[in-house]
């Protein structure tokens, strides 16, 4: 994925001014030299997030790691909610990286300026195709018709327009207000919300089909949705997804360099399995492509057992906290 430019304006013209020209510094080679006058804008607007994150960029291009920490640590201090996503740059800098999801925050900020050129960019430029790969896969395994259908992280509907021919009723949900609108302008939802996926809850809505097309690379623990499918599928039910693949012996799962995360087969077939879902399909796909190289995935297909459904009837509680 291409991320937006990030939007530098503190409100005060001489602090952009020095701004501005630290980007010059930087595009002309000299990052050392632009972090400092950064830092003397800083000096001015010392409460402006998107300048420190800014001059941890510039820290870090110019090989001073621990200044680059600490100018995101303070975007931390300034904004809790962590929109420009500081601690993930952070945690990129770890040995091994050990957070298990992404603020929910910068993934929101994200895609609202995201939202204009998304599919443009995605499926124009990076080749995308994930939304049909699922849907091939469900028809390959003689799955066409859905009555109730959930998109998780449904974006601008893409994943939407593919299933539409195939489901009763269809619902998504996402967590940035900007994509929602766009998927709205498609007419294949029959509800849209805004929702983040990390704190979904269980209500009496059952579905035959949840999906989520490139969605999890921005959560690295999957047991919370994982659970949640699994509480709110009817028996017999499908979750099918998409990931990015981990090799094995790597963990079950990492935030890498691309700012995405990557997971196992063997972390997805386990928490399939402990979660009520029968042996999950994984078969390998190329999703998109990232810098002119293919990205390695995974379309994941796993039916809900009829066992796990009694379970859930004789009243035991399967959701994790």
């Amino acid at each position: 994925m291409v991320l937006p430019p990030l939007r530098l304006t503190s409100g005060d013209p001489v602090a952009d001014r020095r701004a501005d020209y630290a980007q010059c510094l930087a595009e002309s080679g000299d990052p050392a030299a632009a972090a400092e006058l950064m830092a003397q804008a800083l000096e001015l607007v010392p409460h402006w997030p998107a300048g420190w994150f800014r001059l941890g960029e510039l820290h870090l291009a110019a090989g001073e790691t621990e200044a680059a920490i600490r100018a995101w640590e303070e975007v931390r201090r300034l904004d809790p909610a962590d929109q420009l996503g500081a601690s993930v740059r952070i945690e990129l800098l770890r040995p091994v990286p050990v957070a298990e999801t992404m603020p929910s925050a910068f993934i929101r900020t994200l895609y609202d300026q995201y939202a204009p050129r998304f599919e443009a960019s995605l499926v124009d430029s990076l080749g995308y195709r994930g939304p049909e790969m699922i849907r091939d896969a469900l028809l390959a395994e003689g799955r066409s018709q859905f009555a109730q259908v959930m998109d998780i992280g449904c974006g601008t509907g893409l994943m939407g327009a593919a299933i539409r021919p195939h489901a009763g009723w269809l619902r998504g949900c996402d967590l940035s207000p900007e994509m929602l609108k766009r998927a709205a302008e498609k007419g294949v939802y029959d509800a849209l919300e805004v929702q983040d996926i990390a704190h979904l809850a269980v209500t009496d809505a059952r579905f035959d089909l949840i999906t989520s097309a490139d969605v999890f690379i921005y959560v690295g623990a999957l047991e919370r949705v994982v659970s949640w499918a699994a509480s709110s599928l009817n028996a017999g039910g499908v979750l099918a997804f998409t990931v990015e693949t981990l090799p094995e012996g790597l963990g079950d799962f990492r935030l890498m360099p691309s700012c995405r995360y990557a997971h196992s087969e063997a972390y997805l077939a386990r928490l399939l399995s402990e979660a009520g879902f029968a042996a999950p399909r994984m078969a390998p796909i190329v999703l998109r492509h990232d810098r002119g190289e293919p990205v390695e995935s995974l379309i994941v297909t796993a039916v809900l057992t009829e066992a796990r459904m009694r379970r859930q009837n004789d009243g035991e509680d399967m959701a994790t906290a």
